[in-house]
């Protein structure tokens, strides 16, 4: 309360009161009294003043039936659209057949906000519980800010995701043209071909998850170890590659592990070449050498390895453009090599013997395989040590002609030579980068006596002259 000036009167604001209409029960009539003015003296009434006021309440929602099946099969042309029910802007359109329709979702777009239909397929092929379902999907992209045409034109341009297989060949393709070794080419796609496509080669990468790599692997995680990782890691490299191009987001092969059983330490698996004692290898030689023939060319490219402590492929690959007879040289080029670098060979008397009777056999390879002219095979060696049961440093196992290298390591530390020279024979990479980068010579000449020496114990039991004698 307060008292108006100039006057003794007082206003006083005495209540709000609220009304419902009985004709129209949403709109309220707020009558409002405004204020009342007293006499002082009298304390009677002198003026009342009310204000009335009709506001309009929003209607009180009400759950809109589902469209159902019955209805939407009575639909015919010309009828009224016909909403959904279950998802604000579905509606079902008439078409120009009785019972068929179209379904329409209209929606404000969260990026241009303008309205927009969009097309949901036509009924009765897509149900109206098939209709609601996409409707809603729909509406979640709206809730993210996603415009569904837009949506739609973006996954239309987007490149077709491709299958294992797709993604593996393309892959395969690029990667071929870095790889020296042919026989380590081949093997990369024939082992997902062989545990990979069956199971996973027609899937999209995307669909691609970590369930469907422990398929994969499961068969042979225990059972073939090594080749179970070759696996895995060619598995990695391809789904890599898929996300890399943006084809799936994840690579499922990192978590796999999980869905796998523990795998042995490598130090307990990795088994090595079996390799024969040096100290047999003189009877060896006597045994399977002294008699051979002029134009065995297996038993010639075998010795010629022992010989020079060179790798199978170096030997079997070797072409006379390397070789300097009269400087007793064999200079391998780095594409031919693991390390990727140069390597020089000096050659023992007994080396060059052999190369002298190669002489003419072919224009360009010197152990050329009698069949095709072409280098020899891999297995050409492997399938004669086992021939001849060529005895090894690992029980139930042949001599391979990679341990040759590891024989000649032995003999190297048992026979006084240095370290560092039979590292160089061998063309194994210094693995400490500082040391590498002080090693600026092969030591080619202090070398030669080493492979002479070698060349001597493994022609020293009956010796009979060269091996092709």
């Amino acid at each position: 309360a307060r008292r108006i000036r100039g006057g003794g009167c007082v206003r006083l604001v005495i209540i709000q009161r609220h009304a419902r209409s009985a004709r129209y029960p949403n709109n309220t009539k707020e009558l409002k009294l405004i204020g009342v003015l007293y006499c002082p003296m009298t304390a009677n009434k002198i003026m009342v003043r009310w204000h009335t006021e009709w506001h309009t309440k929003p209607p009180v929602p009400t759950a809109m039936a589902i469209l159902s099946d019955t209805k939407a099969r009575s639909i015919k042309p010309g009828d009224k659209v016909l909403p959904h029910g279950g998802v604000a802007g579905l509606s079902l359109h008439p078409s120009e057949s009785k019972g068929k329709g179209k379904w329409v979702f209209r929606y404000v777009s969260p990026v241009s906000h303008k309205r927009r239909n969009k097309g949901l397929g036509s009924y009765p092929e897509v149900s109206v519980a098939e209709a609601g379902k996409k409707a809603q999907e729909l509406r979640a992209l709206l809730v993210q800010g996603v415009d569904p045409l837009d949506e739609d034109r973006r996954m239309e341009l987007a490149p077709a995701i491709p299958t294992f297989i797709e993604a593996a060949e393309q892959l395969y393709a690029d990667l071929r043209p870095g790889w020296k070794n042919d026989k380590h080419a081949a093997q990369w796609i024939t082992t997902l071909q062989r545990f990979a496509y069956p199971i996973i080669g027609m899937l999209p990468l995307s669909a691609i998850e970590p369930r469907h790599i422990a398929d994969v692997l499961r068969p042979i995680w225990l059972e073939k170890v090594e080749t179970a990782t070759r696996v895995k890691q060619r598995l990695h490299a391809v789904m890599a590659w898929g996300w890399a191009h943006g084809h799936n987001h994840a690579n499922p092969v990192d978590v796999v592990s999980h869905l796998l059983p523990q795998l042995p330490g490598k130090a307990i698996r990795v088994q090595r070449q079996p390799a024969m004692p040096w100290r047999a290898i003189p009877d060896f030689h006597a045994i399977h050498f002294k008699h051979a023939s002029r134009y065995d060319v297996t038993r010639a490219s075998l010795l010629f390895l022992i010989l020079t402590a060179c790798r199978s492929g170096e030997v079997r690959g070797m072409t006379w453009d390397e070789v300097d007879l009269d400087a007793k040289l064999w200079v391998i080029p780095a594409n031919r090599m693991k390390a990727n670098l140069v390597h020089r060979v000096p050659l023992s008397d007994e080396a060059i013997a052999i190369l002298e009777m190669q002489q003419g056999s072919h224009e360009q390879i010197v152990f050329p395989s009698p069949r095709n002219s072409s280098p020899l095979s891999d297995m050409v060696l492997t399938a004669f040590l086992r021939r001849v049961k060529a005895e090894s440093d690992t029980e139930g196992r042949v001599a391979t002609a990679h341990g040759f290298r590891s024989s000649f390591r032995d003999w190297c530390s048992e026979s006084g030579f240095s370290r560092d020279l039979a590292e160089r024979a061998l063309a194994h990479t210094v693995e400490n980068k500082v040391e590498a980068a002080y090693h600026r010579t092969d030591l080619v000449e202090q070398r030669r006596p080493m492979m002479e020496a070698w060349a001597n114990f493994v022609c020293s039991v009956s010796r009979v002259g060269p091996a092709h004698s």
